[in-house]
């Protein structure tokens, strides 16, 4: 592929973030609210404690 190459989905990409310059800070504000949260240190020490072991082979039966 030439250097220059801009696929058609970068290209609608790219024209639509300059039509709709908001579309970034939007995309950021969502992922604020979706995905960056504070961490609990004490529940996650919890859930190592809690986790048990997964067997060799899981599809076999110990019966």
């Amino acid at each position: 592929m030439a250097k220059n190459y801009e696929s058609e989905v970068t290209q609608f990409l790219n024209n639509f973030k300059k039509q709709h310059s908001d579309t970034e800070a939007k995309q950021r504000e969502g992922r604020g609210r979706l995905w960056d949260k504070p961490i609990d240190a004490e529940a996650q020490e919890g859930y190592k404690t809690a986790k048990v072991p997964q067997a060799p082979y899981v599809y076999y039966d110990n019966i």
